[in-house]
This record gives structure tokens, sequence and C-alpha cells, in this order.
């Protein structure tokens, strides 16, 4: 067993925001999280005061602040247009911050990843209206990834490696990695000789691009999107190992939002990829359509966390 691990701190650079550097060490016993040193594009709702009839819609970090901002603006303006309400987008670093706005009532609407949204669904003040369709299901992955010039071509290679999560909350860039060491009967902290929290997938496809870390586990559709609009980093990474089919992340929305506009927002939804704006805008996000949510899709991810919990408690 290995003493406390170094944990290092990623720091996204100005500019682009495409170039990743590892900075400092230290000895903690607890993870630590990416300190941005970029002006990052968010809102806060305890400080915005809110215009008539305004929405306030978070969209979680599966991608970095920019990138989100210039993906999801469109989306946001549409579904506005089309429900006749302003939409404001809040962004946050960690999904945690978003659930927890959610469950404050200081949000009405929120794109949120897979692995909140299954395991605090009940106490979180939130309820899946939408999910997208993409190439066809509504499912996604984790993808473990390596540099394409690394040689690593299993997990079990990337022992005593340099390893990136995304969000401590995130199903695909924490958890599936934590399940799948514990079915090797490791953890982490001893399995991995340093360990990054990146705050989004786009950043660990980069840090593993640039070999600042030796693998990640990522979204698939956030690596499939990079790697057919911008596969500047994608093309030098490598995926050698992908997870059973998770529910993909929902559209949320506050059960404190009166019914009536609830159905309004889901009906806007549903029907978006069947007119010509809408399908514009779907199709700039690689989304096919959006289909009512189904619990069972998420299951799976409920499961993992006490599947790691009796794998670790069954281990000598």
């Amino acid at each position: 067993m290995k003493g406390n691990l170094h944990y290092r701190y990623l720091a996204l650079l100005s500019g682009l925001g495409l170039l990743l550097s590892l900075a400092g060490c230290g000895n903690d016993n607890d993870y630590k999280q990416v300190s941005f040193s970029q002006e990052n594009v968010t809102r806060d709702p305890r400080t915005l005061v809110r215009g008539e009839g305004e929405l306030q819609m978070a969209v979680a970090a599966m991608i970095s602040p920019q990138e989100t901002f210039s993906k999801y603006q469109a989306l946001l303006n549409y579904l506005g247009g089309q429900i006749g309400r302003d939409i404001r987008m809040v962004q946050r670093k960690t999904y945690g911050e978003v659930n927890q706005l959610l469950k404050e009532g200081k949000l009405d609407l929120a794109f949120v990843c897979s692995g909140p949204y299954a395991n605090a669904r009940k106490s979180s003040g939130f309820e899946a209206i939408v999910t997208p369709v993409v190439r066809g299901e509504p499912f996604y992955k984790a993808y473990l990834i390596v540099n394409k010039d690394s040689g690593i071509g299993k997990l079990e290679e990337l022992k005593g490696k340099r390893f990136a999560f995304t969000d401590p909350d995130s199903n695909t860039g924490a958890l599936v990695p934590k399940y799948w060491l514990a079915q090797m009967g490791e953890r982490p902290e001893s399995f991995f000789s340093k360990i990054v929290y990146t705050s989004s997938h786009d950043n660990s496809i980069m840090a593993v691009a640039r070999s600042l870390v030796d693998g990640a586990t990522v979204d698939s559709h956030v690596w499939d999107y990079f790697s057919a609009r911008n596969p500047v980093h994608a093309a030098r990474t490598v995926v050698i190992r992908e997870s059973m089919p998770f529910g993909s992340p929902p559209i949320v929305a506050a059960t404190h939002l009166d019914d009536a506009t609830k159905s309004r927002i889901r009906e806007a939804l549903l029907h978006m990829h069947t007119e010509e704006t809408g399908r514009t805008i779907l199709n700039a996000l690689l989304i096919d359509k959006f289909v009512p949510t189904e619990a069972a899709w998420y299951a799976p991810i409920e499961n993992l966390g006490d599947e790691i919990q009796a794998q670790r408690g069954a281990a000598p």
C-alpha cells in the first residue's frame, strides 16, 4: 500500500484554453479540485436579478465553460423562443454545485451528468424531462483513453501512472473507473501514482493528448464529438476500453417549476428535431433528437456505488 498521493492541480492557461500544464503538488489525503486561471463564463443565480418571466438553466461542466457556452447557447435561445420565455445560462465548475442550486430552488432547468441524476434525483429537487438520443440511442459509455503513442493497451498497465478524473460526482469520469478498479481489488489512491480532477471531459482529453497524465475516463459523447468536429486533441488519444451503456445525461426541471411550464418545455424539446432551425442546432451538438426519460436507463449507475462497496468489503 502506498503512502499519501501527491495530487497535482491542472491549471487552464489563458488564450484559447487549449493548453494544460501540471502545477505544484501536495500531501493531502483528499482529492484536489482543478483550479482555473482563466475567467469562467459563469452566472451566479444568487446575485442575478431575474427578468420578468426569465428562467435560469445550468449546463453542468461536462465540457469546459467556453466550449459549453458556445455549443449550448443556441439551444437555450431556441427553447426560450419556443416557450416565450427568456432563458439565461448558468455555469458551475462542479456537478455538486448545480445539484445544490436545484435543491435550493435557484435554478429552473439543468443539463446534468447522468451520475448526479441517478444518485441524487430523489433528494435534489429535480425531475428528468427529456434525454438526448445520439447516434440512434439514448445511451452513452465511459471511454478509457490513453495517449496513442504510450503503448498502453489495458487498465492494468496504468498501475503506477498518472490518471485524470473529471468530477467527483461524474459517472463516466469517476464512478466507472473506480468500479473497474474495485473489480481488480484495487483503489485509485493506491493504484495510480498521481490523480487530478480536470472538471470537464474535454480537459481530460487534452491532458491525455499532451501526456500530462497517462490515462483518463471520459464521456463517450464528448470524445466522439471532439473526434468528429475538433479532433486536434482526440486524435492524439486512443480508446482502450468501453463501459456498459448508461442513460445519457438528461435535461432536468426543478420541482418548483409549475407543471404547465414543464409541459411546454418538454414538448418543445421533443419536437425540436422536426423543425429546421431546431434540427440545425441539434446537428451541431451531434444530437439526433430528445425523447422522454426512462428511469430504468439509469439503474446501472445507481448500482455501481453499491457494487464498489461490496467488492471493497470482500477484499482481504
